[in-house]
Order: structure tokens, then sequence, then C-alpha cells
């Protein structure tokens, strides 16, 4: 386990800052010590950065902000933040342990919880999908029971198969009543465009593709089945059990982020739409369908309670879908990749 130590990384500065000044100033005026005039030094890891990983969701972009505008270094972290075009490689590098945290789904951390060489560990919700999930048809379905008999393109097993799955239960079907034509995201929402299929299930900007068919529609979207869709900081149980002060600053971190949006929108905009490469429309259409959780909003989302909110039930309800769709063999333990100590410590300390 690597220990902590003080870096005075503000001490040296101020020495350097006194004696520059000094060298100006009539010789007659005592020098004020260095050491009364620093800081108190930041306490931060040693040599081991955390490795943590971010793809292009918009409920993630907002980390950037941490580099930019050194918050992690505030908090006294010390991170190299990865960032991956691709979502699956940044799953798959934490999985195999070339990161210690990564930003993914629940489902997605289920998904590889029993294969993850270090542990996976959910310690904080960043948001959910508010409406940049959505199922996309062709202009005559109206309705979810028009899907019964049509074919659906989507790739099995990942969020848009679980919100297509989540509606036809909700209207009565299964999954069993609509053909589904199991193609990666990318490739289901252009076999859609393309006249293919009768309708596509997918996130953003795959339904933006998607929507680019004439006489296309949106049927449904993830702001019809709050928490479904949970976004996380998910950190391995290696770095948990080695580093808890570091996990405890990375959700610190979060929160600061969350404020400095708040009190610099224009700024932080800025920073996020430079990050994620999309146009300031864009950009705008992808926040309106993203909820960013409160600390209020975490503490409800690691409770206990039987809907889709709480994310002990919405894991359940995930893994028994993806055992059910042959994505995953059996399911997990649940218990082990949910852990709340840390947005617990965050809000009595707030």
């Amino acid at each position: 386990m690597n220990r902590r130590r003080l870096i005075p990384l503000c001490l040296a500065f101020l020495c350097t800052v006194l004696v520059t000044v000094g060298c100006g100033q009539r010789t007659s005026e005592p020098e004020t010590p260095a050491e009364e005039a620093a800081e108190p030094a930041v306490e931060q890891v040693d040599d081991q950065p955390i490795r943590m990983g971010y793809s292009s969701w918009a409920g993630w972009w907002p980390w950037a902000i941490a580099e930019e505008e050194g918050l992690f270094a505030a908090n006294g972290l010390n991170v190299e933040l990865i960032w991956f075009d691709g979502y699956l490689e940044s799953m798959e590098s934490l999985a195999s342990g070339r990161l210690d945290a990564n930003c993914q789904t629940l489902n997605d951390t289920i998904s590889f919880a029993a294969d993850a060489v270090n542990g996976e560990v959910a310690v904080l919700v960043n948001d959910n999908s508010a409406g940049n999930d959505k199922v996309i048809v062709a202009e005559e379905i109206n309705s979810v029971p028009d899907l019964q008999g049509k074919e659906v393109a989507l790739e099995e097993g990942v969020v848009g198969d679980f919100l297509l799955s989540l509606a036809l239960e909700d209207a009565g079907l299964s999954r069993d009543d609509v053909t589904i034509r199991n193609l990666e995201t990318g490739a289901a929402a252009s076999a859609f465009a393309a006249g293919q299929t009768d309708a596509f299930s997918g996130w953003v900007p795959f339904w933006a593709t998607a929507l680019e068919r004439e006489g296309s529609k949106e049927l449904l979207s993830s702001e019809q089945f709050p928490g479904a869709i949970p976004d996380l900081l998910v950190v391995t149980q290696t770095l948990i059990d080695e580093r808890p002060d570091q996990v405890q600053a990375l959700v610190k971190t979060w929160f600061d982020v969350r404020a400095f949006m708040t009190e610099n929108p224009e700024a932080a905009n800025a920073i996020m739409a430079k990050r994620a490469s999309v146009s300031p429309d864009e950009f705008d259409l992808y926040l309106e369908g993203t909820r960013f959780f409160t600390i209020e909003d975490n503490l409800e989302a690691f409770s206990s309670g039987e809907e889709m909110q709480y994310m002990s039930f919405a894991a359940q309800k995930m893994a028994d879908f993806m055992v059910s769709v042959g994505f995953i063999p059996e399911v997990p333990d649940l218990e082990v990749i949910l852990d709340d100590q840390f947005v617990q410590a965050y809000a009595e300390s707030a």
C-alpha cells in the first residue's frame, strides 16, 4: 500500500516569490520567513497516480473540468484522466486492471463484475439518462404495441436493449414479441436509417443518425423510466482497500465540479463542449437529456427500495434481464458492486 506524504508545493512556490520580491526591496526591511508566509501544503498521493477513464457521455464530460480547473490537485489527488473514444475499451481496461477507476453504467458494471481482476465497485452516481437513450421508429409505428412482430435493430444486452424491454413489459408484451437484429449500436442506427429495420434502440449520438431516415420519429426515451440507466463512477475494490482516502477525494472532487458548473456555467460549458468535440447545439441537446445527481439523489439511489430509482432493485432487474437474453451466464454478487460509504461520508462532511 502506498503511504501518503506531504509535498510542499505551496511552500516552494512562496519561497521563490519571497526571494524575488526581496531582491527589489530595501535591505533595511526584515524579510518575512518563508515558514510563516506559506499556506499549509496540500496532501497528495506520492508516486502512484490514479488512472481514471471516461468517454463521450454528457454525464461524464464534467470530469474534464476537474482536470482543467485543478480540482483534482485541490483535493490532494494525482489523477491521470484518460479519454477513451471507445466506451467498450474503457470498460475492458478497468476489468483487466489497466485502470483504477472508470465512468460506466450500472448494467455494464454488472456485465464485467464477475471477470474484473481487481473487482468493480460503484461509489458515486454522476447522473441518470433522462432522454439521451431513445427508441426510434418508422413512420407507421405510433405506439409500443405497434412494435409487435416488427424488427428492432439494437446491441443485445446493453442499455438500448434494456430500455426496449422495459417499454415492452409496460405494454404487456415481451422481447419475444419483436424480432431483434443484433448489431453494434452505430451499425444498428445506420441499418435503421437505411430502411433495413422497423425500429432502433440506442443512445446519443446514434439516435441522431437513426432520425435521418425520412418519416422516422422518437417513440419513447429514458425520460419515461427514471432510474433505469444510472451513470456511475466505478473504482476497483483494490483502490478502495489500499487508498480509501483517495476514493473519498474523488467523490468530493465530483461535487466541487458540480459547484463550479453552477457558479461558472459559461466556462464549464466551454470546457465540456471542447472535450466532447460537439457543436453548441448538440451540446445543449445532450445536456438536456442528462439529469445530474445531487448528494441527496445519491443517498436515495444507494438506499433500498422496490422501484428503479433504487440501484439495488435496478441492479437485480438488470442482471436478471442479462441472464435471460444470454448476455451473462449468471447473476453476479450484486451486493459487492455498490458501496455507499463515500457518498455517506461526503454528506456528513457537507
